[in-house]
């Protein structure tokens, strides 16, 4: 990708070290010595190009909702800050850190930064040739600590339920360092790799083989107390427990009585309740007889009856079909009115059909005007939440 001319102006021919783009046409350069923040040209601001020197006594970082601010702070010019968006931050956090540590001589030449974590307030940095670790508010500051891995004779991880402790001896001194679960088995590989080819080895019991001190080792195994021959064994046979420490015999007896009790209470109502069902079985079989008799009993009603109702249905169907037809051949005086306002209305819109067909077309060329319009008033708003959400 090429890089802005005024960036490029701006360079005094170092080289860039690594760019993090922070959307649309703005990035972040690094380079040995300093950080460059590029703005395009936009709504917020004119094209620009700053400059933020790697000798600061301090970097602290404070996230939002949708925007990370940097701050450096140097002896002389006091603070400075710049904002990328939040979703940038772990990406500009780590070659920022690096140019820092770099311009602090903390780092040696060609020394490079393998990974940087954050939990809560622990910040710890694992470069090629160190682990940087640093507490407090600030991502680094005066107060940090370092393990140089020369320094380094064991290397051990304690795994817990909701963190991990890696236990670092350097320099005859265990550092104990908890990081989150979520996080720990990254940390613990990217560590791993970091000390194996700093020492040259391929496992973590090679590692501790060729960096532990044998001396030490061997002085706490001779320096072990003595607690004396042994201790007594415990009493194999241990005595039984008193009678009055068993727990009394429960009233069964007692129990079963209650059951058997209500059980003959629950047979007796089923029993009741079986008799005076068949007694109501036997009327609703007496009375089922009489219907059906009685039923039986007029054939010859119902055949009237069965008559009389088509002679009605041919009488109601001649009067309808009647009706009907002098409907059809005596139309109405509200039919003909009705005829008349749809053929003055036909008139009517005959007649002033060219001045709709005018106005409609005006109607059409203002709505496509008004359209336009709020297109290019949508895409402005949107560039300019685009620019909010990339700092300026």
């Amino acid at each position: 990708m090429s890089v802005p001319g005024i960036v490029q102006s701006t360079l005094d021919g170092e080289e860039i070290a690594a760019r993090v783009s922070l959307g649309s046409d703005d990035e972040l350069f690094i380079t040995p010595t300093r950080t460059i923040v590029y703005r395009a040209d936009g709504l917020l601001s004119d094209e620009s190009a700053d400059e933020f020197p790697h000798d600061a006594d301090r970097l602290t970082i404070s996230e939002g909702r949708r925007k990370t601010k940097f701050v450096l702070e140097y002896p002389l010019d006091g603070e400075r800050t710049f904002t990328v968006p939040g979703k940038k931050t772990d990406d500009v956090l780590h070659p920022v850190l690096a140019g820092v540590l770099n311009g602090n001589g903390i780092t040696d030449p060609g020394e490079t930064v393998v990974k940087t974590y954050r939990f809560s307030e622990l910040t710890l940095i694992i470069t090629s040739d160190r682990l940087v670790k640093h507490i407090g508010s600030a991502v680094w500051d005066g107060d940090y600590e370092e393990y140089h891995f020369a320094d380094v004779t064991n290397l051990d991880f304690e795994d817990g339920s909701v963190a991990t402790q890696i236990v670092l001896t350097a320099n005859g001194r265990p550092q104990r360092i908890k990081a989150p679960n979520e996080q720990a088995n990254d940390l613990r590989e990217r560590l791993k790799r970091a000390l194996f080819d700093y020492h040259d080895v391929g496992s973590l019991a090679e590692l501790n083989e060729a960096v532990g001190d044998d001396d030490e080792s061997t002085a706490s195994s001779e320096g072990s107390v003595d607690f004396g021959g042994g201790v007594d064994p415990l009493d194999a046979d241990p005595p039984e427990p008193d009678d009055r420490d068993v727990t009394g015999d429960p009233a069964t007896g007692t129990r079963g009585g209650s059951t058997e009790s209500l059980a003959g209470s629950s047979r007796d109502e089923t029993a009741t309740a079986d008799s005076g069902s068949a007694t109501t079985g036997a009327d609703g079989s007496e009375s089922q007889p009489e219907t059906s008799t009685s039923r039986a009993a007029s054939p010859t009603a119902d055949h009237d009856h069965a008559s009389s109702l088509e002679d009605t249905a041919d009488v109601a169907e001649a009067e309808t079909g009647s009706v009907f037809e002098a409907a059809e051949t005596t139309p109405s005086p509200a039919d003909d009115a009705a005829a008349v306002a749809a053929a003055s209305d036909r008139t009517i819109v005959t007649e002033t059909d060219p001045k709709l067909l005018e106005r409609l077309e005006s109607l059409e060329e203002a709505v496509d005007r008004q359209s336009e319009v709020i297109e290019r008033q949508q895409q402005t708003i949107e560039q300019l939440i685009a620019e909010l959400r990339q700092g300026r």
